[in-house]
């Protein structure tokens, strides 16, 4: 009886554990076909992809990624989005700890108010923030520069919170001692709590940089010379007149431009799990 229980169990389990993997087969292909489609279009001739004969007959080449280099400004767009990317995350890395340090070691009045005022601001869709931010750059005479892809972004509420998590996690006997030591806030923060939070730093540098680098809508808005448009508004702009037709050519710009974030990825990727796994715990 208990051999046929055990055995019904076991087959319940191996049928489920089938239909779990085989949903999430389904589920990869469909997120990962995509992109090698694109990559695979990225190697065939133009006049391959525009007769639609992807998988027979075409002739793999690096003709479409000699071209993308030579003769679009494609280093140019990426350049300047290491650039606007690499700002944001330096600046996110200092202000958000900043903020999260405020609102866990300095006692002020209204202190949990003005923590949650901050959280309120990532209920807002950054659509609804771009008319008035707008606005303000134009009148401070900031647009088509560097600074306007910047200063808009210098901090992030999604930051500060989860640096927040990470610093109510040092132990109250830590501030105690190094204030009977006589150290400083700033010496604090500096010696003690941005070591102790290096795990969280990288995950915080490593969202920061993807999201500054996947910026289009508000690049599209304010910057209005290839000196200084980024890269994903760069990609649509290769869709001119000249390169309209060449799409293997704009394949191959494509698969330039993922290469940066699939190397964050690669490299973050241990501190995305432990990160956000420590923020979420008090």
């Amino acid at each position: 009886m208990e051999n046929t229980i055990m055995k019904q169990a076991t087959k319940k389990r191996l049928l489920g554990n089938t239909f779990k993997y085989l949903l999430l087969g389904i589920l990869a292909f469909i997120v990962i076909f995509p992109f090698a489609l694109g990559i695979w279009t990225s190697f065939l001739p133009s006049m391959d992809i525009a007769k639609g004969t992807l998988w027979g007959g075409g002739q793999l080449t690096l003709h479409n990624y000699v071209t993308a280099f030579t003769q679009t400004k494609i280093l140019r767009y990426l350049l300047n989005s290491l650039v606007i990317a690499t700002l944001v995350t330096l600046a996110h890395l200092f202000f958000c700890s900043l903020g999260a340090y405020a609102f866990v070691f300095l006692d002020f009045k209204y202190r949990d108010f003005f923590f949650y005022v901050v959280l309120g601001t990532m209920m807002l869709p950054f659509e609804a923030e771009v008319i008035p931010n707008f606005a303000t750059v134009k009148m401070l005479g900031l647009l088509n520069h560097y600074s306007v892809m910047v200063i808009p972004f210098l901090t992030s509420a999604f930051g500060i919170f989860m640096l927040r998590q990470t610093f109510k996690q040092i132990p109250r006997d830590l501030k105690e001692a190094a204030d009977v030591d006589g150290l400083s806030h700033w010496q604090f923060y500096w010696k003690v709590v941005m070591p102790y939070s290096k795990i969280s730093l990288c995950t915080l540098a490593a969202y920061s940089f993807l999201g500054a680098w996947n910026q289009y809508l508000w690049p599209m808005l304010t910057t209005f010379s290839d000196h200084l448009r980024p890269v994903q508004d760069g990609l649509r702009q290769l869709q001119s007149e000249e390169t309209f037709n060449d799409w293997g050519m704009v394949q191959a710009s494509a698969a330039i431009v993922v290469v940066p974030t699939l190397i964050v990825l690669y490299i973050g990727q241990h501190y995305f799990k432990s990160g956000l796994n420590e923020g979420s715990v008090k």
